[in-house]
């Protein structure tokens, strides 16, 4: 019988050799010196008409969580701009939330160009690059990071500032009460699935340990369609696999007519569901009679049951238990979490293109 890496805590170091499972392990500290750090924030606007939050990747997933989060409370329309270009729509009566943890970020420089060019309220949160050199010469607010964090790992620092932006802002509240109770579950969700704990006791490493070589697939539903595209994010750059996600009841129109008949395609594939007890009758009745119907498509089936009591809570605790489960993925496929070697070819040979110089050519002449 083959002996499971995931038991020793030498061999998943020897593969984690720069470390990422210690951000999920400090994950609580890390959201405590964040939400510190979101204090230094000044609001100086007025109420805007409607919100973008311009950012790629590791960067533009807080915006996606806090539109999640903030959709039963917020009263403007709230957009994730992943694109050089800004809707229609940006007008000075628009607050552009520029988030890049490098300040480098191609894309993201191009939207806070349009930004500034329209006229649009501004605010930056990185953790220096060129977003912080041109912030402060065009005399943009700004929060600036800590740096040398893996963009992905830096989840705290590009998702808190933008809570307590918008509770400073008047337009959510209750961030600072449900942090605090997200911070002391973090601490428990870290100790249950530590290193040192055997696999048989962590359920991240038992998950990691069956998904094997399968590609997971991630379903959430309501506050959970974002944490769902976070797990796919963190298996695709931290495990090195494939990976989906998709959102109920969206996946009972389209996506559950795909499983039928595939039979043998479907050992390739392994189901996360993201499920609360909390759920709304209509939407667990649809999870429940979905999971049987992929189960005797022969589908590999996970239930992960959401812990803690505040919508803040119950995010970011599954998105750090995803975090876990990809690291130990990482280590089952005996490779390193944190190089992506391919996002690292595939910007230097943009490099080539001159489109980063023409958008710094037109900062500087504004």
């Amino acid at each position: 019988m083959t002996e499971n890496p995931l038991d020793h805590a030498e061999t998943i170091r020897a593969f984690d050799r720069s470390g990422m499972i210690d951000y999920c392990l400090n994950a609580a500290k890390w959201y405590q010196e964040a939400a510190s750090l979101a204090q230094k924030i000044t609001v100086s606007y007025p109420k805007p008409a409607n919100i973008i939050v311009a950012g790629m990747g590791g960067s533009a997933i807080g915006g996606e969580l806090f539109k999640d989060w903030a959709k039963t409370q917020l009263k403007v329309p709230i957009e994730v701009n992943r694109e050089y270009h800004l809707p229609a729509y940006a007008n000075s009566e628009t607050l552009v939330l520029v988030s890049s943890y490098s300040g480098d970020t191609e894309e993201t420089l191009s939207a806070y160009f349009e930004a500034l060019q329209r006229k649009c309220m501004i605010y930056c949160v990185s953790s220096g690059g060129a977003l912080i050199k041109y912030a402060k010469k065009h005399g943009v607010p700004f929060l600036q990071v800590p740096s040398g964090i893996p963009p992905r790992a830096a989840l705290p620092f590009m998702f808190v500032p933008l809570l307590v932006y918008m509770e400073k802002a008047g337009l959510v509240e209750g961030v600072m009460g449900q942090l605090e109770e997200t911070i002391s579950l973090l601490e428990k969700i870290s100790k249950e699935n530590e290193v040192e704990m055997l696999t048989r006791d962590n359920f991240a490493k038992t998950v990691a340990q069956h998904i094997g070589e399968t590609a997971p697939i991630i379903y959430g539903q309501g506050i959970y369609r974002s944490v769902a595209q976070r797990f796919k994010q963190q298996f695709n750059e931290n495990s090195k696999s494939a990976a989906k996600w998709e959102v109920f009841p969206e996946v009972d129109h389209n996506e559950i007519v795909g499983w039928e008949g595939r039979g043998e395609q479907c050992r390739y594939f392994s189901v996360i569901l993201i499920r609360d007890n909390d759920e709304p009758v209509e939407i667990q009745s649809r999870i429940d009679i979905s999971q049987q119907i992929m189960e005797r498509a022969g589908l590999l089936m996970f239930e992960l049951k959401v812990q803690g009591k505040s919508p803040l809570a119950k995010m970011l605790s599954t998105v750090v238990l995803g975090d876990f489960i990809s690291v130990y993925l990482a280590v089952m496929r005996s490779v390193d979490p944190t190089p992506v070697q391919t996002i690292s070819y595939l910007k230097s040979s943009l490099s080539e293109t001159g489109v980063r110089e023409k958008i710094i050519a037109g900062l500087e002449k504004l």
